[in-house]
């Protein structure tokens, strides 16, 4: 790469169809990195330049743009995806490319590639912390929704088998949802968790459909007080597309809410809010994309280059003050050691934290250890 030329980044997050709110909210993270990063005087002073396309929240497109990015644009790396079905389809084209894609995106884990740098959750650092959450408070006997394809299908599978670890576990249901599914679709499945009585319900439902199971749950009677709904990807966002008082009470585990209490949240949040006022909220999608490209950012500003078999060295093992606290890329699975979090929504769209790990959880992407969380007790008697 010229460093007399602006350093040109790629930028594949939907602001239309079924998963647009969510990966708008991954573009605020990233257009707000650029710009501090651009503001500070550039990477070697060079400034930053973002190539955007519009993918659609269509996995084919992704691929598509991916390739047109590398062999048009000439760009080294991408910042983009949502679903793991996004993932997989960019997937093969970075690694024929030999280039890298920052994926800002917690998923079900099981997969590696060198060409990839995974900034999200992996399955032991959001969804042990909120089985042994809600199975604690709660009990053991489990419904689960998801939306039809492979995120929800691999979480609740690694979440049976956490549950059945428990004496008393049980599955007492699981139904899957298409992504285009309407407010009646739920209302029909709600009706089955009624019947059945779970301790608590898993959700892996994403994208617009979410507030439809939210809202089907409330005006069935069901309230979180006595049988929650329990995700790992339920954000700020959603709770603002469904209102406040559909979410309130309920929970999600992730390392990052907008109520996280740490300076670099405070000053993040700061810049964002004079971008976008009061009226979008941040969530853990918006940081996802934030510090992986202030990651990048300093990766290239040590390596000299954003091409692959240079800057790949100088991110394994790389740390970063990001708004959630402190985290790393792990330097032999390339994903991200991340502080757990178990929130509950109240009634102002945002999550009050009861429980927060006291340090950076390395990822297990495989599950290999089940342990659970180091945690920062917080729990008060009106926690139920």
């Amino acid at each position: 790469m010229n460093l007399s030329q602006p350093i040109k980044i790629g930028l594949l997050f939907s602001t239309i169809g079924k998963t647009a709110p969510l990966e708008s909210s991954q573009l605020r993270g990233a257009l707000q990195a650029i710009d501090e990063i651009n503001r500070n005087g550039g990477i070697g002073g060079q400034e930053l330049v973002p190539i955007r396309y519009e993918p659609e929240s269509d996995s084919h497109l992704f691929r598509t743009l991916a390739e047109r990015l590398f062999s048009e644009d000439d760009v080294n790396v991408i910042f983009g995806g949502y679903t793991s079905t996004s993932r997989k389809a960019m997937l093969p084209v970075v690694e024929k490319r030999n280039r890298l894609l920052f994926y800002p995106q917690q998923y079900e884990g099981f997969e590696f590639s060198e060409h990839i740098i995974y900034g999200g959750a992996a399955p032991n650092q959001n969804g042990i912390q909120l089985a042994e959450f809600l199975t604690s408070q709660f009990g053991a006997r489990i419904y689960m929704v998801g939306s039809r394809y492979v995120y929800p299908y691999e979480c609740n599978r690694n979440m049976q088998e956490l549950i059945l670890q428990d004496p008393g576990g049980a599955i007492l249901g699981e139904k899957y949802l298409d992504l285009n599914s309407t407010y009646e679709d739920f209302e029909h499945v709600v009706s089955d968790i009624k019947k059945k009585q779970p301790d608590f319900v898993f959700s892996t439902v994403i994208g617009e459909t979410v507030p439809h199971f939210y809202k089907a749950y409330a005006r069935a009677g069901l309230i979180p007080e006595k049988m929650p709904i329990g995700s790992l990807n339920t954000s700020e966002t959603e709770i603002a597309m469904m209102g406040a008082e559909f979410g309130r009470g309920h929970f999600t585990s992730a390392p990052y809410f907008q109520s996280v209490d740490t300076p670099e949240n405070h000053a993040a949040l700061r810049d964002f809010k004079k971008s976008y006022g009061d009226s979008i909220a941040a969530d853990m999608n918006w940081e996802a994309a934030y510090y992986q490209v202030h990651l990048y950012a300093r990766a290239m500003g040590i390596a000299g280059s954003d091409e692959f078999n240079r800057i790949i060295p100088e991110l394994r093992g790389l740390e970063y003050a990001a708004p959630q606290g402190r985290i790393q890329i792990d330097p032999v699975n390339q994903h991200t050691s991340l502080n757990p979090r178990i929130g509950r929504a109240n009634g102002q769209g945002e999550f009050e934290i009861l429980r927060e790990s006291r340090r950076m959880v390395c990822p297990d992407p495989y599950m290999a250890t089940q342990a659970v969380g180091d945690w920062v007790t917080k729990l008060t008697a009106t926690e139920r």
